[in-house]
């Protein structure tokens, strides 16, 4: 909770804001955010577990709010600024990473302001629409860039109108992205079919109407009520996942502080630390600098710092109590310099076993409902045994994620967009480390697609999705995204799959069956493959996945 330093219920109404407002604002919006998070992370369009859109916008707004912690709230420019650099480093998942560009946008609008009325917030907004846009090689309508572009476009009309204060801009937002929201059904027929909103959508919506709290002064609602969310006519039903952590042997610690002194040089510093540890991020000015370092003697890292400055917020865990922050890179201190290093986003110890064995350098946990934020991907990169490195996602939810980390990295780093775990087997298959950096990658992304995907998991809800009824702990099944059948047992749904796959010119099924799958299970379900089609090779691995019962590679 963000309430340490806010007095409900004391303001009235303002016709501007500093910066001190516009972190208290975005304060309470991160608690009314959050208590709406469970809800949408429901509203998947599958009935699988699909990254949790609020919770990823939750940890990115969280990260925002850190970095503006030590920002000058006298100016609304500093926070503002401050949180967008938060949002970048903490983005997780595809609507983590939007939403870093949306507070992008609202920096670069702000500029140097100290203070904002309505008309600057309206401007701000349009900005921070038309930066989002921006961001995506292919936006879609439907989704929260038409709430943000809708949203924005009602604060413009309103403040335009000579009679919009900083407030009664906002709320014009806030009831254009309601409406927005609903509508999105409307725009992207596969959210209409599922009877869901876009959760995207319905978390900007959440944040911009606690945002307004703060400014109507009605704060103790997030005491005693939580968010609308807008549903459409199919009932959403809560998920809950267990979760799924593998143990990773200890690696020295995880050190953050805030350093605060005079003629800082960041770039200096970063290359003072990083003779004295691993992983590190060092991002500020000439006044204050913040700075991550994985090191296994935090007092090497604390002299040098005390000697240029003083430290504020110091906080140091040992990695193996906190595995939130990785690495799985300790193994790989001692790993040889290679000509190009393979990072991959990996969950379950047989699927790890899978891709260190074909080379990868560095794994990083993650994967469903555990998304890596951008800061994950980038320590990764930049702890990886070479100075250009391959990046797979191995999950649609994290591409973009994994393609920010390009620009932040100090590496040559490169993304080859794989969504699925067989595309990444494919792609690492292809993969020579021997071969120069632009080949290895074309290679990769060239096998990545040759590959078709078939994912196995059980229906958390009942609903309709592509002309199938579908009732709760059904089994469902997906072919590269599509759902193709809907069955009581698993073994039934991967033979009727196949049974809709046209096999001229494959050789190989792999079934990596996952967590919750018996032994048994698996392999009669490859026995059942192998009797229809004995042409091909089928292989049955323990990948140890969670949430999906089967993963099957067909290449």
């Amino acid at each position: 909770m963000y309430f340490d330093d806010l007095k409900l219920d004391d303001m009235k109404e303002p016709e501007i804001i500093n910066g001190q407002d516009f972190r208290l604002m975005f304060n309470v919006a991160t608690n009314w955010l959050e208590k709406s998070v469970s809800d949408i992370d429901a509203l998947n369009v599958y009935p699988v577990p699909d990254g949790d859109c609020g919770t990823n916008m939750l940890l990115t707004t969280r990260s925002s709010l850190e970095e503006a912690s030590e920002a000058d709230e006298k100016r609304v420019s500093s926070v503002v600024q401050a949180m967008a650099k938060g949002a970048l480093m903490g983005a997780r998942g595809n609507s983590g990473v939007i939403l870093s560009q949306i507070w992008r946008g609202l920096a670069s609008s702000l500029g140097e302001k100290v203070t904002i009325n309505g008309e600057d917030l309206a401007k701000a907004l349009l900005q921070a629409s038309e930066m989002a846009y921006r961001g995506l090689s292919n936006p879609v309508e439907g989704t929260i860039l038409t709430v943000i572009r809708e949203a924005a476009l009602a604060a413009d009309e309103k403040a335009a109108s000579g009679n919009g204060n900083v407030t009664s801009v906002l709320e014009a937002a806030v009831k254009a992205a309601k409406e927005s929201v609903a509508n999105t059904p409307n725009l992207l027929p596969v959210l209409k079919e599922a009877g869901v909103v876009d959760a995207g959508g319905q978390g900007l919506y959440t944040l911009l109407e606690g945002a307004l709290l703060y400014l109507k002064g009605e704060t103790n609602r997030i005491n005693l009520e939580k968010s609308e969310v807008i549903t459409s006519r199919i009932p959403v039903a809560l998920k809950q996942w267990p979760d799924t952590r593998a143990d990773e042997e200890p690696f020295g610690y995880c050190t953050e502080f805030i350093l605060k002194g005079e003629n800082l040089h960041p770039d200096k510093i970063r290359q003072e630390l990083e003779k004295r540890g691993q992983s590190v991020i060092v991002v500020g000015d000439e006044t204050t600098v913040k700075v991550h370092i994985h090191a296994p003697d935090p007092s090497n890292v604390i002299h040098y710092a005390l000697s240029i400055g003083t430290m504020h917020k110091i906080n140091i865990r040992n990695m193996d109590e906190q595995y939130e922050d990785f690495l799985a890179l300790q193994r790989e201190k001692a790993a040889p310099a290679v000509n190009v290093a393979v990072v991959a986003v990996v969950t379950g110890q047989g699927l790890i076993k899978v891709f260190t064995s074909l080379g990868a350098s560095v794994i990083i946990p993650g994967g469903q409902t555990m998304n890596p934020s951008t800061e994950d991907i980038l320590r990764a990169v930049e702890a990886a045994p070479s100075e250009q490195v391959i990046i797979l996602p191995n999950n649609k939810n994290i591409v973009l994620t994994a393609q920010q980390v390009e620009s932040l990295s100090s590496k040559k780093a490169k993304v080859v967009p794989t969504e699925t775990i067989p595309q990444g087997v494919a792609a690492l298959m292809a993969f020579d480390p021997k071969a120069d950096f632009e080949t290895s990658v074309k290679q990769m992304n060239r096998e990545k697609s040759t590959v078709k995907t078939i994912e196995i998991s059980r229906a958390v809800r009942s609903t309709k999705l592509n002309g199938f009824g579908i009732k709760e702990n059904q089994v469902i099944g997906f072919m590269d995204s599509e759902l193709l059948s809907v069955a009581d047992k698993a073994s039934d749904l991967i033979t009727d799959i196949c049974a809709k796959i046209d096999f001229d010119g494959a050789e190989i099924i792999t079934i990596y069956y996952g967590k919750e799958t018996e032994t048994a299970e698996a392999e009669k379900v490859g026995e059942i493959i192998r009797r229809h089609y004995p042409m091909l090779e089928v292989e049955v691995i323990n990948g140890g996945q969670p949430h999906y019962n089967y993963i099957v590679s067909v290449e």
